[in-house]
């Protein structure tokens, strides 16, 4: 397994968030994080990071490739982030730095993680920028975030949790903030890439439609525990928790409608 999330704790003050969550991602996996707004999935994905907010407290076991990442100094996260694992949030605005062009921004974690030339750096943007099929990409990279349409921004945020190519890709609601024809290009690019690349997949989303799109596997949280797992396609035609039957009944996307199975 290239990832395993054992027994995950998380605690905010007196307050314990996330408690008892276990996953494991095999290499070249794609596997689901499925809750409401609250459940702690994006907790338990920022703590597979070591981004926790301040005044949230880890414990239990997050193994990467054997290494635990739990008590990892933050050198060694921020290189385990640079060279092994990308992340993609749901707001690329946020991402983003509004005032550097978005070819620097991509080509910003090459220069640090392969101490790439500034000359290779811009090189690497403009062939990343193509890869998430950017239109113009020579010119795109010479842009601002401002400049662009917010499916454009996260291609651009995709490109830079990519350019490094990590071995692991956590997506944090990539797709909410969009329309259902970017959702689908998008959903259609990420697919593509994390498979192109060989690499492991944590999805994170509310939707189960979107799910379906992408994952093979799912955990389901809800109120910071896990009430369910197994493959997608067992989840949407047979849902045992009542939270899953909620979570296809309330699936909203037009790229995949129930035809079967219990709601």
């Amino acid at each position: 397994m290239s990832l395993v999330v054992q027994d995950l704790c998380i605690d905010i003050g007196d307050r314990r968030v996330v408690d008892g969550v276990s996953f494991a991602v095999p290499d070249g996996g794609r596997v689901g994080l499925i809750g409401e707004s609250g459940s702690g999935k994006s907790l338990t994905a920022l703590a597979i990071l070591g981004l926790l907010p301040d005044g949230a407290a880890a414990s239990g076991s997050i193994r990467w490739h054997d290494r635990e990442l739990i008590g990892l100094d933050d050198r060694e996260l921020a290189r385990v982030r640079g060279d092994d694992v990308g992340i993609v949030f749901q707001d690329p605005r946020t991402a983003l730095n509004p005032i550097r062009t978005v070819g620097r921004q991509i080509g910003e974690g090459v220069r640090i993680h392969e101490r790439a030339s500034r000359r290779d750096a811009a090189l690497r943007a403009v062939a990343e920028a193509r890869r998430v099929r950017l239109p113009d990409p020579e010119r795109i990279v010479r842009r601002y975030p401002h400049q662009l349409s917010g499916g454009q921004r996260q291609r651009v945020a995709i490109a830079m949790a990519l350019a490094s190519r990590p071995r692991l890709l956590i997506a944090d609601e990539p797709t909410t903030a969009l329309d259902v024809t970017i959702q689908a290009e998008i959903l259609e690019l990420l697919r593509g890439l994390v498979a192109e690349d060989g690499m492991s997949l944590v999805f994170i989303t509310h939707d189960l439609a979107v799910l379906a799109q992408i994952a093979t596997d799912a955990v389901v949280l809800a109120e910071g525990r896990v009430v369910e797992r197994g493959a997608v396609p067992q989840l949407l035609s047979a849902p045992a928790h009542p939270v899953t039957r909620a979570l296809l009944r309330d699936a909203t996307a037009t790229l995949w409608r129930p035809t079967g199975g219990r709601s």
